[in-house]
Order: structure tokens, then sequence, then C-alpha cells
């Protein structure tokens, strides 16, 4: 064996040994050939045996920029040189002030508050925990409504319990709901979730109809309403149709609701805006980022809310308005370096300005797998992309799951030099923002591979 062969060999040993992966089935990970990333570069992850993938989910979601990007390198080795990490608990440091003060300046609208902490999970969580305790402390006290939360079917929010609570995958969210609150939910607006026999416009417009129901009914008693605004990330790239996103929030203003975004994947960029919440036009109460804030190269996450829900918890410390809530890494001194850095490069490359060229060729290109044989009508919004992958395309039955169908077109794509991460049967493209036509053409051919690999194991 030679001296990589070894080297894969003992550490895929100590892998089935010792480490846990998270979203794995771990009876099948080895024969479903998990990739052992060693190095990266640029767009591209490089295995332990030399061999390079093109990132087509960019890391799961935060590699904007790719792997080794020079600014954002020398931003992080200067800040370790100067300072690793210092609290933020009841004190503060440089780049996390530097880092507030700058989101507070590109967030939409009225959004001037900055809390920090450090995932997508933890991002949502406090602005749960922000909304509730913010109701409270304006409406009355503890006997007061407006205790619910009001999220999307089909949504996906985090792992802490708040979020689980506002979870509505069954496979992931159904075996904890005992140790979580009740959320009211919506169905999701989406015509590709619409039961076979009802048309895209009655769908559509009974989603509307929902929305209007739902405030007539609950409205008192709803402390906030959750979604992610575009799309749906891991509910399967699920797109709003128009005029539906503004027709929630509306609603929810005029209820004394109040709106929390979750951009923790269709943020800094994504969209083809900084925030999701500038394309749709509106102003939430609370805008949640994690992920592409640091272009993934430190944990790090924000949560912006404005100057109204901030002063709600000002008072004499006996009083009991402080937020009580933190995390030991808060305002980490090194991701704020990543973020600075990641907001700069943005600014400075004119990344927002041509990103539309790119959606459009991304765009163009993706539609045309919806024309395999096997896949759904492909779901686009900014840079991203699903595609299901169906046992029939007429009336969109799908595959039996455990058949691991987009496993498998995963690892065929893979064999045709691209990574992809599908959720469930749905392909998901999700290339880094500084992705070029060649690559995109790339990204298209691997996919086209896997929906075809699937698609004559299955005829």
């Amino acid at each position: 064996m030679s001296g990589a062969g070894e080297r894969r060999a003992r550490l895929e040993a100590l892998d089935d040994a010792h480490l846990w992966h998270p979203f794995t089935p771990m009876s099948v990970y080895r024969e479903e050939e998990p990739l052992l990333v060693e190095a990266a570069e640029g767009h591209e992850l490089i295995d332990v045996d030399g061999r390079r993938y093109l990132d087509g989910v960019s890391s799961i979601w935060c590699t904007s920029f790719g792997h080794g990007q020079p600014r954002i390198l020398a931003a992080m080795h200067a800040q370790l040189d100067r300072l690793q990490h210092a609290t933020l608990l009841g004190h503060a440091n440089a780049p996390a002030i530097e880092l507030a003060a700058r989101l507070a300046a590109l967030a939409p609208g009225a959004l001037e508050r900055v809390f920090f902490s450090d995932n997508g999970s933890t991002a949502v969580e406090i602005a749960l925990k922000m909304a509730f305790q913010y109701q409270r402390q304006c409406g009355g006290g503890a006997g007061s409504g407006r205790r619910r939360f009001l999220r999307i079917a089909g949504a996906y929010h985090g792992d802490t319990l708040g979020a689980v609570g506002l979870g509505g995958i069954g496979v992931i969210h159904d075996r904890f709901r005992e140790l979580t609150f009740d959320a009211l939910e919506l169905p999701h607006p989406s015509p590709a979730v619409r039961p076979a026999g009802v048309t895209e416009e009655d769908w559509i417009a009974a989603a509307f109809a929902a929305v209007d129901r739902v405030f007539e009914e609950h409205g008192p008693d709803l402390a906030a309403v959750v979604v992610e605004p575009g799309f749906q990330g891991a509910g399967g790239i699920l797109v709003q149709p128009p005029g539906w996103l503004a027709h929630l929030a509306e609603r929810a203003r005029s209820a004394g609701v109040l709106v929390i975004f979750d951009e923790v994947a269709v943020g800094i960029g994504r969209s083809g805006r900084l925030f999701a919440a500038e394309r749709e036009g509106i102003e939430p109460d609370f805008l949640c980022l994690a992920k592409a804030l640091t272009a993934g190269y430190s944990p790090l996450a924000a949560t912006i809310t404005t100057e109204r829900v901030y002063r709600a918890f000002l008072g004499a410390p006996a009083e009991g308005r402080t937020f009580l809530h933190g995390h030991t890494f808060t305002g980490h001194p090194l991701g704020a370096a990543a973020a600075l850095a990641t907001l700069d490069l943005i600014r400075d490359e004119g990344l927002i300005e041509r990103l539309e060229r790119t959606q459009a060729y991304f765009a163009a290109r993706v539609r045309e797998l919806g024309e395999e044989p096997g896949a759904g009508e492909p779901r686009i919004y900014g840079l991203a992309a699903g595609i299901d992958l169906l046992e029939d395309v007429a009336t969109r039955r799908p595959h039996d799951p455990s058949r691991r169908t987009g496993i498998r077109a995963a690892r065929a794509a893979r064999d045709a030099g691209v990574f992809l991460r599908p959720l469930g049967d749905t392909l998901v493209l999700f290339p880094p923002l500084t992705i070029d036509e060649a690559e995109i053409d790339r990204l298209v051919a691997a996919a086209r591979a896997g929906i075809r690999a699937v698609a004559g194991a299955l005829a």
C-alpha cells in the first residue's frame, strides 16, 4: 500500500472508531463512500489522495469566496497576533465593536443593534428569546398573551431546542416535540409542494388566504413569525411566490407581531443583494446571520434588531429587564476579523454588482437540468438551486427514501469532479459567489451526470 493509501486507511479507521457525524446515518456511513478532505484551494476541495473536486455547495453554504482567500487569512493572522479571545460579557473587544457598527450601517431599515453568537441555530434562538421577552415587557407581563410563534411548513431554523420548536421537518424534529414549545404553522406557499391535482394558481391563492386566516384567528397570541426570506433552505430550496412574503410581513405588523428573518442561508450575497430583506423590500424586526458572514472561515453569528426592541430591555438591573443570554465565544475577535474582511471584499471587489451576470448564467444552465429524465423543475433563487429527483415527474411522486437516491446522485457527481451534499432526494447547487462560467458549466455537467446515473440505475 502506498503512503497515501496507508494514511487514508489510518484516518478511516480512526473515523469509524471515534467520530460521530452530524445528519448522518452511521450504519451506512462507510458504505456510502464519504469524502475524506485534507486540503482545499480556491473553489476546490482536495481529498487525502490528492483528488480535486469543485465545491458545489460552498462547504455547506458558507465559503462564498472559496478556500484560502488571502485577504481573509491575512486579517485573521493579524488578529491572532493582537488578541485571541476576550469576553463580551460586561466588557468589549475592538473587532466586535467594529463589526457591530459595520453591520448596523449595512442592514436595512432600522436594524441597528447587534447581538453576537457563534452559529445559525443560536442566532435564531436569540431572536426567539428576545421577541418573547420583548412582548412580555411591552405587553403587560407574564399573564398577557403573545407567547406563541408562527413558522412555515417544512421550516428548518437550527438544532437548539428553541429552533427545533420552529422546525417543520418531521424526520428531524418530531422526535423532540415533547421538549419544545408548540408553534403555529403556515403551509409553504411554493407550488413545488402542492398536492397532485391542485393548480399552481389555486395553491398560491390558498397560501395567501392562510396568512390572512392565521392572523385573524391567532394574531393576539403571537409573539413573532419566523421565516427564511426568498427561499427555504434545508426544506429543499423552496422558493416563495412574488408578493407572499410582503403580505405575511404586512399582516404581522398590523397584528403587532414581530417579524424575524432567518438569513443564515440566504444572507451576505446569496440572494443577489447583501441581504434578502433588501431584495424583497421588507424591513424585519430581527435579522439572523451566520455561515457566509465570515465566508466560512470562522464560526460567528449575529442577531440584528431595532432600537425599539433594544430599548425595551433597558432599566435598572433590579427591574429584571436585562437580556440574560450569552455564549463563551460571543463576539470572538477572530470571527469578527474574518467577517470584517469578508465585508471589505464584497465592497472592494464589487461582488454584489457582479452577481447579476453570474446568477443569470447560473439560472440558464441549471434550468437545462429540468429536461433530464427523473428530474423535477429546478427551483432557483439568486445563486442557489434545488432539483428534485423523482420516480414519476408527471405526478411528482418521490422515490422510496430507502433507495438513498440523492446520495447516489451526489456520489456520481463526485466521480465527475464535483462535491454535492443533497437534501434527501433534492440535489442542491450552492456554489461560491465568486464562481465563474466555466465552473458553472462543470457544476451543471456533474449534476447532470448524477441525475442520469440514478435514472439509469432505476430504469
